[in-house]
């Protein structure tokens, strides 16, 4: 380490703090530094693997936080505690990076967003979509012409791989399917449009009594510029498949890909002709790399906390309106 190493703190040592934990161990401009899980088995296997000693262990992440010199926090817990976590990190004048989604509550999503919008510290939300060089040539496409239909799905074996682990605990989940994977596709949805979402309607089967977690949903949004995306989720799929497709005058702009490969682009002209442009992959960055360059550079990071409240504002519209069967109008207020 030198002086200038950002020190970050992981809390949570699930897939998220040991695979960004693992991209800030390996940046020479980083290192974890300390560590909170509840758990000690995890929790001392992070430490191994991220070279962390044992009086910088913790099963609090409010005492890390306060006994560790930190620059930075990783937030890689369950959804419904990401609140507390982050507002610990801003009143300790820390960096965030926290992973998706922000929150499973709106005000407490806009209450971190007017934190941000007031803060010099960075906050980063982990929608990799904003990182992946095919949706970015999708979104500049849509900066000039806006899409007027939109299509959007995706399956996976979710049900069957996350019964009886927090995935499908609401209380730490804050739902199902649709704010697990299917937030995701939302915020793909959202950011590669760059349109604003007025008003949700929703279907959903769930997989328990209570109705909080639900297995499959399709969700219809509409925007202010009169476009319309249908939305589907199915965490009761045999496999991965994605498809987003983009509809403006001129044509439209397919995103496809199977499991979590990288994703293709076709562009379809009003011809009907379909091209498949080239797509530099080469300079993707992780998110370990786009946070750190945002805070070295003063700027914002690729998934901000306005991008993610767009998407838990329409997540938590489409749980609504499930449940009430009636359009819910969006509230970004």
């Amino acid at each position: 380490m030198t002086p200038d190493t950002l020190r970050v703190g992981v809390i949570g040592t699930g897939y998220i703090g040991t695979t960004v934990g693992g991209q800030f161990h390996q940046h020479p401009k980083s290192a974890v530094t300390a560590i909170t899980d509840i758990a000690p088995e995890p929790r001392a296997a992070a430490a191994a693997t991220f070279g962390v000693g044992e009086e910088s262990l913790y099963d609090d992440f409010r005492a890390m936080i306060e006994d560790e010199p930190l620059d930075a926090i990783l937030v890689g817990t369950p959804h419904t505690l990401h609140y507390d976590q982050v507002m610990a990190g801003f009143d300790h004048d820390l960096h965030v990076f926290c992973d998706k989604p922000l929150t499973t509550d709106l005000e407490r999503a806009q209450e971190i967003t007017d934190r941000a919008a007031t803060s010099d510290r960075t906050l980063m939300v982990g929608y990799q979509r904003h990182l992946n060089p095919a949706f970015v040539a999708a979104r500049e496409r849509f900066q000039e012409s806006e899409p007027r239909w939109i299509t959007a799905e995706i399956t996976q074996n979710w049900l069957s791989n996350f019964t009886e682990t927090w995935r499908t605990d609401p209380d730490l989940s804050g739902g199902g399917m649709l704010y697990d994977t299917g937030s995701h596709l939302l915020d793909a949805v959202l950011w590669t449009s760059g349109l604003e979402p007025t008003a949700v309607s929703s279907r959903m089967r769930f997989a328990d009594d209570e109705q909080r977690v639900d297995a499959e949903a399709t969700v219809l949004i509409e925007f202010a510029n009169g476009a319309t995306a249908n939305v589907s989720v199915s965490g009761d799929s045999p496999c991965v498949r994605e498809h987003i497709h983009l509809w403006d005058d001129d044509g439209a702009v397919y995103l496809d890909g199977r499991e979590w490969e990288p994703r293709t682009v076709t562009e379809i002209d009003a011809e009907s002709t379909e091209h498949v442009p080239y797509i530099d992959r080469s300079d993707q960055v992780n998110k370990a790399e786009a946070f750190i360059t945002a805070i070295d550079e003063g700027r914002a990071p690729p998934a901000t906390a306005r991008d993610a409240l767009r998407v838990t504002a329409v997540t938590e519209a489409a749980y609504e309106a499930a449940r009430s069967d009636e359009w819910i109008d969006v509230d970004l207020e």
